[in-house]
């Protein structure tokens, strides 16, 4: 963060400084463990935690001054509401660093994995400043922004949303140089309604943006190219099909992952990711076109995505065990990520040889339409032909499985149910667990490893 006294940050914020006028000199923080010698430590209160009770630990951690509701000790600014204040002073920290670069992403699936692949491509090049898990709302995008500095060339903000409106007020904050739209699809469609209120909100992202910011939007959706008419600037396409600006072609996949020529307006060079799963390509591409924007050469894309990993915890984890692969992909899930997950799962199954096994769990927030997606996920299970569908407390996914189907359902009604059917899995099967982040799949994936390793074990002592 820039260096500010408390006194300029009370005046931005519109509150009242008590104590020492001191200077904060590093980002705020929101966990008091995180707090650092002159950081600034915000005192919210949620539902759960009361930040105001982790000043004291704050400040002996280092943190110089606090943003509250209420008086506490220390140095610190009474506001009426903390996180409201959050976004003022993100705003006015980015506004002051004219040579900063923001690129808002935004998407129904994908934003954390570009973000990764974008950050290695850029941090190689300059300072990159880029959020950490998931911090994708009106908390999080700020603090994004509260992590730059004047040395500070690129920052990327992850730009969610629960409501409409939240896209465009997030952009009044981040003031974006780019907006990339990956894709819009029915995640969070219980609180939306409809996709179109989905598309609608995606879309504030380009709407927001300056005649002189660029719009980069992706042709996998009925709805972001059209987004394009919203924006009076440039907007640049990426995709599969020979209109689009950023393309991909002659795609194949390799131990489930994809290889592809990158296509630019410079011209053609060969991509190899190292990020499993055949929908990693669009996301690429969106990295591509953003990193085409800012002036990198061809080479330097392909090679950057080449080279990129994604360290996201739950997110398509290759576990390779004793003949026996792990994909753990628990952090979240909606039909469309389902889908992607379950044609990586085939795509390792042929290449191993051995059966497939999907452990999936519910799908949260599709509302009135989720037994629906439930069953359309399980259908598909079976044209994709996995061979064994486990659903774990979900068996809306067994609901239209044809009789005499080459799926084999099991029904579990928890996780432990599920590790029992996991006992039935052999040497050289290739096996996924997906689902909502609540439904917690991560311990099933863990106790599924650790079971297998034991029979290894097993195996090993007998020999």
């Amino acid at each position: 963060m820039i260096a500010m006294k408390a006194s300029e940050i009370a005046s931005v914020v519109q509150g009242t400084l008590h104590g020492d006028d001191v200077t904060v000199t590093e980002a705020a923080v929101i966990n008091s463990a995180d707090a650092t010698p002159g950081s600034l430590f915000l005192a919210i209160k949620g539902e759960r935690v009361d930040g105001h009770d982790f000043v004291s630990d704050a400040r002996s951690r280092g943190a110089v001054l606090t943003l509250a509701t209420q008086g506490v000790e220390g140095p610190h600014i009474l506001v009426a509401d903390v996180i409201v204040a959050l976004g003022k002073l993100a705003q006015h920290v980015r506004s002051n660093l004219l040579n900063l670069t923001v690129i808002g992403i935004t998407g129904s699936q994908g934003k954390t994995t570009t973000k990764e692949l974008l950050l290695s491509i850029l941090s190689a090049a300059a300072p990159t400043v880029a959020p950490h898990g998931n911090y994708n709302n009106e908390i999080g995008a700020p603090l994004s922004l509260l992590h730059c500095t004047e040395s500070t060339k690129y920052c990327i903000v992850e730009m969610g949303a629960r409501h409409k409106g939240d896209i465009a007020h997030l952009c009044t904050i981040a003031q974006p140089n780019i907006g990339l739209v990956l894709k819009v699809g029915t995640a969070h469609l219980g609180e939306f309604g409809s996709v179109e209120a989905i598309a609608q909100t995606k879309s504030e992202l380009i709407s927001s943006l300056s005649p002189e910011a660029i719009g980069i939007l992706g042709t996998y959706d009925a709805f972001t190219p059209k987004m394009a008419s919203l924006h009076k600037g440039k907007n640049l396409t990426f995709g599969e099909g020979a209109e689009c600006d950023i393309r991909a072609k002659d795609i194949e996949v390799r131990e489930g992952r994809a290889h592809f020529d990158l296509v630019t307006p410079e011209g053609r060079s060969a991509v190899g990711l190292r990020i499993v799963g055949l929908h990693q390509v669009a996301n690429a591409l969106a990295v591509a076109a953003v990193a085409t924007v800012l002036g990198f050469s061809l080479d330097q894309i392909a090679s950057g995505l080449s080279t990129a990993e994604s360290h996201a915890k739950w997110r398509m984890e290759i576990n390779e065990l004793p003949s026996l692969v792990l994909i753990n992909d628990a952090y979240n899930a909606s039909p469309e990520a389902m889908e992607a997950a379950m044609q990586t799962l085939v795509l390792f199954a042929q290449e191993r040889g051995g059966e497939s096994w999907a452990f999936l769990g519910k799908m949260h927030e599709l509302g009135e339409s989720s037994d629906a997606d439930h069953a359309g996920i399980g259908t598909l299970a079976s044209e994709l032909g996995i061979d064994h569908l486990v659903c774990v407390d979900a068996p809306a996914y067994g609901a239209k499985i044809a009789a005499g189907s080459a799926t084999s359902v099991h029904l579990c009604a928890d996780k432990a149910a599920a590790l029992e059917v996991a006992a039935h899995i052999n040497p050289g099967d290739v096996a996924l667990v997906k689902a909502s982040r609540s439904e917690k799949l991560e311990e099933l994936a863990d106790a599924i490893s650790a079971q297998w390793m034991s029979r290894v074990k097993e195996s090993e002592e007998k020999a």
